[in-house]
């Protein structure tokens, strides 16, 4: 770690940090966003993220930027789980436990198959 010795230098790592951070996130070619309001917590979005980043970490994934957001009003669906694969249409899975949050990682986000009986219906989804 760098040392910081004055404000300057602060700023300075600040705005590398947020270089690097752009970098990646616009490098990366798929985007799963895992809910993690307070309804999606209690429902159990803590494990179903584990499980996404356990899939990324064991099968030595590139190119995926996992980012958390909160409530969007589907508390009955919670866990939810966003996943957007570049020039493909975004889609929503609902109640997806940690072993639901497995298979949509090797099915949807390597095998390119979305897993319709885990998806959200467009007219539940706003």
């Amino acid at each position: 770690m760098p040392v910081v010795k004055s404000l300057e230098d602060l700023k300075r790592l600040r705005e590398e940090a947020l270089r690097k951070r752009e970098a990646k996130a616009t490098s990366a070619r798929v985007q799963v966003t895992v809910l993690m309001g307070t309804c999606g917590i209690a429902a159990g979005a803590r494990d179903t993220m584990k499980a996404i980043l356990q899939v990324i970490e064991s099968e030595g994934l590139q190119g995926i930027l996992i980012k958390q957001a909160g409530c969007i009003g589907l508390c009955e669906q919670e866990p939810i789980v966003k996943v957007e694969i570049a020039n493909e249409p975004q889609v929503r899975y609902g109640k997806v436990s940690a072993e639901r949050a497995t298979q949509i990682m090797k099915e949807h986000v390597m095998g390119g198959n979305v897993v319709t009986e885990l998806e959200i219906p467009a007219e539940e989804s706003g």
